[in-house]
Protein backbone atom coordinates (compact mmCIF):
# COMPACT_ATOMS: atom_id res chain seq x y z
CA UNK A 1 0.00 0.00 0.00
CA UNK A 2 2.67 2.08 0.77
CA UNK A 3 3.61 2.43 -3.12
CA UNK A 4 0.84 3.50 -3.79
CA UNK A 5 0.83 6.48 -2.65
CA UNK A 6 1.82 9.04 -5.29
CA UNK A 7 1.25 12.36 -3.20
CA UNK A 8 4.86 13.95 -3.59
CA UNK A 9 5.59 12.43 -6.50
CA UNK A 10 6.77 13.70 -9.87
CA UNK A 11 6.23 11.59 -13.28
CA UNK A 12 9.07 13.38 -15.79
CA UNK A 13 7.67 13.20 -19.46
CA UNK A 14 7.40 15.85 -21.57
CA UNK A 15 3.45 17.56 -22.10
CA UNK A 16 2.44 20.76 -22.21
CA UNK A 17 0.77 20.83 -18.75
CA UNK A 18 4.69 20.31 -17.73
CA UNK A 19 5.56 23.40 -19.44
CA UNK A 20 3.11 25.21 -17.89
CA UNK A 21 4.21 27.89 -15.42
CA UNK A 22 4.06 26.70 -11.58
CA UNK A 23 1.94 29.32 -10.33
CA UNK A 24 -0.87 28.58 -13.05
CA UNK A 25 -0.95 24.60 -11.96
CA UNK A 26 -1.88 25.66 -8.63
CA UNK A 27 -4.37 28.53 -9.90
CA UNK A 28 -5.78 25.47 -11.50
CA UNK A 29 -5.99 23.13 -8.81
CA UNK A 30 -7.41 25.98 -6.75
CA UNK A 31 -10.45 26.77 -9.34
CA UNK A 32 -10.58 22.96 -9.92
CA UNK A 33 -10.95 22.38 -6.03
CA UNK A 34 -14.17 25.32 -5.75
CA UNK A 35 -15.36 24.29 -8.69
CA UNK A 36 -16.50 20.46 -6.98
CA UNK A 37 -18.40 22.48 -4.26
CA UNK A 38 -20.47 24.67 -7.16
CA UNK A 39 -22.95 22.14 -7.97
CA UNK A 40 -24.97 18.95 -6.85
CA UNK A 41 -26.58 17.23 -9.66
CA UNK A 42 -24.88 14.73 -12.45
CA UNK A 43 -24.19 17.15 -15.35
CA UNK A 44 -22.22 19.12 -13.14
CA UNK A 45 -19.71 16.13 -11.93
CA UNK A 46 -19.69 14.84 -15.52
CA UNK A 47 -18.79 18.05 -16.64
CA UNK A 48 -15.85 18.40 -14.07
CA UNK A 49 -14.65 14.32 -14.87
CA UNK A 50 -14.56 15.67 -18.64
CA UNK A 51 -12.64 18.66 -18.25
CA UNK A 52 -10.09 16.21 -15.86
CA UNK A 53 -10.10 13.42 -18.33
CA UNK A 54 -8.77 16.31 -20.97
CA UNK A 55 -5.94 17.70 -18.68
CA UNK A 56 -4.80 14.07 -17.85
CA UNK A 57 -4.84 13.38 -21.57
CA UNK A 58 -2.58 16.63 -22.20
CA UNK A 59 0.04 15.64 -19.47
CA UNK A 60 0.54 12.16 -20.49
CA UNK A 61 0.72 10.93 -17.11
CA UNK A 62 -0.56 7.19 -17.49
CA UNK A 63 -4.09 7.19 -15.66
CA UNK A 64 -3.38 4.42 -13.80
CA UNK A 65 -0.24 5.44 -12.10
CA UNK A 66 -3.01 8.20 -11.12
CA UNK A 67 -5.19 6.54 -9.71
CA UNK A 68 -3.13 4.30 -7.82
CA UNK A 69 -2.85 6.92 -4.99
CA UNK A 70 -6.89 6.52 -4.41
CA UNK A 71 -6.20 2.90 -2.85
CA UNK A 72 -4.56 4.72 0.43
CA UNK A 73 -7.84 6.71 0.77
CA UNK A 74 -10.15 3.58 0.84
CA UNK A 75 -10.62 3.37 4.25
CA UNK A 76 -11.36 7.28 4.23
CA UNK A 77 -14.39 7.49 1.26
CA UNK A 78 -15.85 4.07 3.10
CA UNK A 79 -16.41 5.90 6.60
CA UNK A 80 -17.27 9.45 4.53
CA UNK A 81 -19.88 7.12 2.15
CA UNK A 82 -21.29 5.15 5.33
CA UNK A 83 -22.02 8.30 7.57
CA UNK A 84 -23.72 10.11 4.97
CA UNK A 85 -25.76 6.81 3.59
CA UNK A 86 -27.01 6.18 7.23
CA UNK A 87 -26.72 9.81 8.35
CA UNK A 88 -28.69 11.85 6.05
CA UNK A 89 -32.08 12.24 6.90
CA UNK A 90 -35.16 11.81 4.45
CA UNK A 91 -37.39 9.65 2.52
CA UNK A 92 -36.28 5.50 3.66
CA UNK A 93 -35.46 3.19 1.02
CA UNK A 94 -34.03 0.06 3.51
CA UNK A 95 -34.28 0.24 7.42
CA UNK A 96 -32.14 -2.24 9.70
CA UNK A 97 -32.57 -2.07 12.89
CA UNK A 98 -32.16 0.88 13.70
CA UNK A 99 -30.08 1.95 10.94
CA UNK A 100 -32.07 3.57 7.59
CA UNK A 101 -30.77 4.08 4.07
CA UNK A 102 -32.57 7.00 2.98
CA UNK A 103 -33.06 8.11 -0.81
CA UNK A 104 -31.44 11.35 -0.22
CA UNK A 105 -28.53 9.79 1.73
CA UNK A 106 -27.54 6.89 -1.35
CA UNK A 107 -27.62 10.79 -3.46
CA UNK A 108 -25.37 12.20 -0.50
CA UNK A 109 -23.03 9.44 -0.55
CA UNK A 110 -22.64 9.21 -3.98
CA UNK A 111 -21.83 12.21 -5.23
CA UNK A 112 -19.48 12.75 -1.71
CA UNK A 113 -17.65 10.15 -2.99
CA UNK A 114 -17.56 11.28 -6.74
CA UNK A 115 -16.40 14.61 -5.24
CA UNK A 116 -13.40 13.28 -3.13
CA UNK A 117 -11.70 11.28 -5.58
CA UNK A 118 -12.02 13.87 -8.18
CA UNK A 119 -10.58 16.28 -5.73
CA UNK A 120 -7.39 13.52 -4.87
CA UNK A 121 -6.99 13.05 -8.40
CA UNK A 122 -7.55 16.42 -9.60
CA UNK A 123 -5.02 17.04 -6.91
CA UNK A 124 -2.21 14.55 -8.06
CA UNK A 125 -2.19 16.36 -11.44
CA UNK A 126 -0.78 18.68 -9.85
CA UNK A 127 2.40 17.24 -8.27
CA UNK A 128 3.00 14.85 -10.56
CA UNK A 129 3.69 17.91 -13.49
CA UNK A 130 5.75 20.04 -11.59
CA UNK A 131 9.07 19.83 -9.64
CA UNK A 132 9.17 20.74 -5.97
CA UNK A 133 11.69 23.51 -6.96
CA UNK A 134 8.89 25.00 -9.23
CA UNK A 135 6.61 24.55 -6.89
CA UNK A 136 8.44 26.16 -3.83
CA UNK A 137 8.95 28.99 -6.23
CA UNK A 138 5.68 29.09 -7.68
CA UNK A 139 3.77 29.24 -3.69
CA UNK A 140 6.12 31.80 -2.85
CA UNK A 141 5.19 34.14 -5.62
CA UNK A 142 1.55 33.23 -5.18
CA UNK A 143 1.77 34.18 -1.29
CA UNK A 144 3.97 37.74 -2.47
CA UNK A 145 0.83 40.31 -1.51
CA UNK A 146 1.28 38.22 2.47
CA UNK A 147 4.53 40.21 2.59
CA UNK A 148 2.85 43.33 3.07
CA UNK A 149 1.72 41.52 6.72
CA UNK A 150 5.13 40.24 7.01
CA UNK A 151 4.61 36.66 6.33
CA UNK A 152 6.89 34.81 6.68
CA UNK A 153 6.48 33.73 2.65
CA UNK A 154 10.00 31.58 1.46
CA UNK A 155 10.10 30.68 5.02
CA UNK A 156 6.61 28.56 4.50
CA UNK A 157 6.81 27.56 0.80
CA UNK A 158 10.35 25.97 1.53
CA UNK A 159 8.99 24.07 4.74
CA UNK A 160 5.33 22.91 2.49
CA UNK A 161 8.23 21.64 -0.32
CA UNK A 162 10.30 20.32 2.08
CA UNK A 163 7.08 18.18 3.35
CA UNK A 164 6.24 17.30 -0.59
CA UNK A 165 9.54 16.06 -1.14
CA UNK A 166 9.75 13.75 2.02
CA UNK A 167 6.75 12.16 1.71
CA UNK A 168 7.98 9.65 -0.98
CA UNK A 169 11.80 9.43 0.77
CA UNK A 170 9.72 8.30 4.06
CA UNK A 171 7.84 5.82 2.25
CA UNK A 172 10.57 4.10 0.70
CA UNK A 173 12.55 4.11 4.09
CA UNK A 174 9.07 2.73 5.83
CA UNK A 175 9.18 -0.21 3.00
CA UNK A 176 12.54 -0.91 3.70
CA UNK A 177 12.46 -1.22 7.38
CA UNK A 178 9.00 -3.29 7.02
CA UNK A 179 10.80 -5.84 5.07
CA UNK A 180 14.08 -5.97 6.79
CA UNK A 181 11.48 -6.54 10.19
CA UNK A 182 9.60 -9.14 8.11
CA UNK A 183 12.86 -11.01 7.08
CA UNK A 184 13.88 -11.29 11.07
CA UNK A 185 10.08 -12.65 11.32
CA UNK A 186 7.92 -9.88 11.91
CA UNK A 187 4.23 -10.23 10.65
CA UNK A 188 2.36 -7.27 9.51
CA UNK A 189 -0.31 -9.25 7.22
CA UNK A 190 -2.09 -12.10 9.55
CA UNK A 191 -4.27 -10.74 12.66
CA UNK A 192 -7.02 -8.59 13.91
CA UNK A 193 -6.91 -5.09 13.04
CA UNK A 194 -5.48 -4.65 16.32
CA UNK A 195 -2.85 -7.43 16.16
CA UNK A 196 -2.01 -5.67 13.07
CA UNK A 197 -1.61 -2.33 13.89
CA UNK A 198 0.17 -3.51 17.44
CA UNK A 199 2.59 -5.10 14.51
CA UNK A 200 3.60 -1.40 13.32
CA UNK A 201 4.17 0.04 16.33
CA UNK A 202 8.05 -1.44 16.09
CA UNK A 203 8.35 0.91 12.87
CA UNK A 204 7.84 3.77 14.70
CA UNK A 205 11.31 4.00 16.34
CA UNK A 206 13.39 3.47 13.63
CA UNK A 207 11.17 5.66 11.39
CA UNK A 208 11.41 8.47 13.55
CA UNK A 209 15.35 7.98 14.15
CA UNK A 210 15.71 7.97 10.38
CA UNK A 211 13.36 11.21 9.70
CA UNK A 212 15.51 13.21 12.10
CA UNK A 213 18.35 12.55 10.61
CA UNK A 214 17.71 13.19 7.40
CA UNK A 215 15.85 16.24 8.99
CA UNK A 216 19.69 17.67 10.52
CA UNK A 217 21.55 16.23 7.32
CA UNK A 218 19.10 18.77 5.70
CA UNK A 219 19.36 21.82 7.63
CA UNK A 220 23.82 20.90 7.98
CA UNK A 221 23.83 21.25 4.07
CA UNK A 222 21.43 24.41 4.16
CA UNK A 223 23.98 26.07 6.47
CA UNK A 224 26.68 24.94 4.67
CA UNK A 225 25.70 26.65 1.85
CA UNK A 226 24.87 29.76 3.87
CA UNK A 227 20.56 29.77 3.37
CA UNK A 228 19.65 32.49 6.01
CA UNK A 229 15.93 32.28 4.31
CA UNK A 230 14.57 34.38 1.36
CA UNK A 231 15.76 37.98 1.89
CA UNK A 232 17.71 39.38 -1.03
CA UNK A 233 17.80 35.69 -2.71
CA UNK A 234 17.58 35.59 -6.40
CA UNK A 235 16.57 32.71 -8.95
CA UNK A 236 18.25 30.93 -11.00
CA UNK A 237 15.61 29.89 -13.27
CA UNK A 238 12.71 33.20 -12.80
CA UNK A 239 9.54 32.03 -13.23
CA UNK A 240 8.01 34.15 -16.92
CA UNK A 241 4.58 34.20 -17.86
CA UNK A 242 4.18 32.86 -21.64
CA UNK A 243 1.46 32.96 -24.08
CA UNK A 244 0.41 29.24 -23.25
CA UNK A 245 0.07 30.14 -19.69
CA UNK A 246 -2.30 33.23 -20.48
CA UNK A 247 -4.50 31.07 -22.70
CA UNK A 248 -4.76 28.12 -19.69
CA UNK A 249 -6.30 30.75 -17.45
CA UNK A 250 -8.71 31.97 -20.19
CA UNK A 251 -9.58 28.03 -20.04
CA UNK A 252 -9.65 27.50 -16.34
CA UNK A 253 -11.74 30.74 -16.16
CA UNK A 254 -13.92 29.41 -19.14
CA UNK A 255 -14.25 26.07 -16.98
CA UNK A 256 -15.05 27.71 -13.63
CA UNK A 257 -18.33 30.05 -15.36
CA UNK A 258 -19.57 26.49 -17.32
CA UNK A 259 -19.54 24.76 -14.77
CA UNK A 260 -21.27 27.13 -11.98
CA UNK A 261 -23.95 27.51 -15.07
CA UNK A 262 -24.58 23.86 -15.35
CA UNK A 263 -25.05 23.39 -11.75
CA UNK A 264 -27.15 26.24 -11.46
CA UNK A 265 -29.53 26.37 -14.30
CA UNK A 266 -29.80 22.32 -14.44
CA UNK A 267 -30.11 21.83 -10.44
Amino acid sequence: MLRDITLGQYYQTDSIIHRLDSRVKLAGTLIYIISLFCFNNIWGYLCAALFLAVVIRLSKVPFKFMIKGMRSILLLLLITVVFNLFLTPGETVVAVWKLKITKEGIRTASFMAIRLSMLIIGSSVMTLTTTPNNLTDGLEKAMRPLKILRFPVHEIAMMMSIALRFIPILLEETDKIMKAQIARGADFENGNLLKRAKALVPLLVPLFISAFRRANDLAMAMEARCYRGGEGRTKMKPLIYKKRDAAAYLILFAYLAGSIAVGRILF
